[in-house]
């Protein structure tokens, strides 16, 4: 009988050892695992963005003279629905901000696009802000010359055309020139969970597309730095020194609804969705919702067959957008608000809308090349190549581009 307890209780013993040990391997493996866990198991409440990990990198700030290049969305939150702006956090903390870097939109992110945002002083804090938009796109040498450090902090929507992937090539050019270390604080991206879109031809390059990716590239502002890094393409084939304080529990999969509006014409999440579809209108004659509180939602103008397009709007001065395309006219076209999350570009709303307009020759402006990245694809609508097909000719590209980036994930 003593024997069979005292077995029994080392037996107990041994199984509460494996117990422990297992538990101790789950730990290290979840840890591992932090940045690329099953999307079932993930949710948006549950993300940390890199801004909120200050554990990381304030022992990296300390005793550094540091820019920030932010905006709007730079924050640190509290909840879901309260935040404080990452400069004010970190001058609360101590650490020395010396210059605001600001992108398109502005450091407080209402300027109109494409509007020219001057150098200033931030009101509520009296640090210097430099602009990075329209003939200052790149730091220049003076304007680096006291800081240690640069942190890049702004979340993006995933879409090439979005100038906050080109200010942040800017930024790390210049910084590699400079022997500057850039410290990317990264954010999901909403649009993460597809690729798609012609990738860009080298001879269309310009602020609105540097680099042979598709329209929509499938990865963070941290991965897509990695990319510039390892593909060589900073200014002689320099490399930026990159540290990255990844997003906790989030990959590519991972539904994401952005709390702070990423600039004046993206509302909200249906308009962030929708965005890389209908950004083509932008480089047509018709309105693609600026001058209207859903933005990037609707369609219209006064060109397309009211016979066809049942809806109508009038586009009117708003924030973001001053004086909209077809300011005060009527326009007929599509409302998209209650249309499904898109997986894949939308071309179809394009196509249509071409063919139904009543001038085809001034459909399309110059800018269209630009934004597409190549000059095949306005031939192909012209010529009435459907959806299907013009896909179709995307895949070799989108193959080879998918191989590539898979070397730069972070979020598996």
């Amino acid at each position: 009988m003593q024997f069979n307890v005292f077995k029994n209780t080392v037996l107990l013993f041994v199984l509460a050892m494996i117990s422990c040990a297992n538990a101790s391997k789950k730990e290290v493996l979840i840890e591992k695992k932090s940045v690329a866990t099953n999307t079932q198991q993930t949710t948006a409440a549950s993300i940390v963005v890199g801004a909120n990990q200050t554990e990381r990198y304030l022992p990296i700030l300390k005793g550094k003279r540091v820019g920030i290049v932010g905006n709007q969305t730079s924050v640190i939150f509290k909840s879901d629905e309260s935040y404080t702006h990452l400069v004010d956090s970190l001058l609360a903390l101590k650490v020395n901000i010396t210059k605001v870097y600001a992108p398109e939109h502005g450091f407080r992110g209402t300027a109109d696009a494409g509007e020219h945002i001057k150098d200033g002083i931030d009101v509520k804090t009296g640090v210097p802000i430099i602009s990075l938009y329209g003939n200052n796109k790149k730091p220049k040498p003076e304007q680096l010359k006291d800081i240690d450090l640069i942190i890049f902090d702004i979340q993006d929507v995933g879409a090439r055309f979005y100038t906050y992937i080109s200010t942040l090539h800017y930024v790390m050019e210049a910084c590699a020139e400079a022997n500057i270390p850039v410290l990317i604080l990264d954010r999901p991206n909403p649009n993460g969970h597809y690729i798609d879109g012609p990738i860009l031809e080298p001879q269309y390059k310009s602020f609105v597309g540097m680099h042979p990716i598709p329209v929509v590239h499938g990865m963070t502002i941290g991965e897509y730095a990695k990319m510039i890094n390892g593909e060589h393409w900073l200014n002689k084939g320099m490399q930026c020194k990159l540290d990255i304080i990844p997003v906790k529990n989030y990959n590519h999969n991972t539904p994401y609804s952005l709390p702070i509006k990423p600039s004046p014409n993206l509302p909200n999440d249906k308009a962030i969705n929708l965005y890389p579809s209908l950004c083509f209108f932008e480089s047509t004659n018709v309105n693609a919702g600026r001058g209207t509180e859903t933005q990037f939602q609707v369609f219209g103008s006064p060109f397309l067959n009211k016979n066809i397009y049942k809806f109508s709007y009038t586009p009117k001065p708003n924030e973001g957008a001053k004086h909209p395309k077809h300011e005060g006219k009527l326009c007929y076209g599509k409302d998209l608000t209650q249309t499904e999350n898109l997986n894949g570009l939308n071309l179809q709303w394009l196509i249509e809308a071409y063919n139904n307009t009543a001038d085809k020759k001034t459909f399309f402006t110059s800018f269209f090349i630009k934004l597409a990245g190549t000059k095949t694809l306005l031939e192909q609508i012209e010529s009435g190549t459907s959806q299907e097909n013009i896909k179709k000719s995307w895949a070799p590209g989108l193959n080879a581009f998918k191989e590539i980036r898979s070397k730069y994930l972070i979020y598996n």
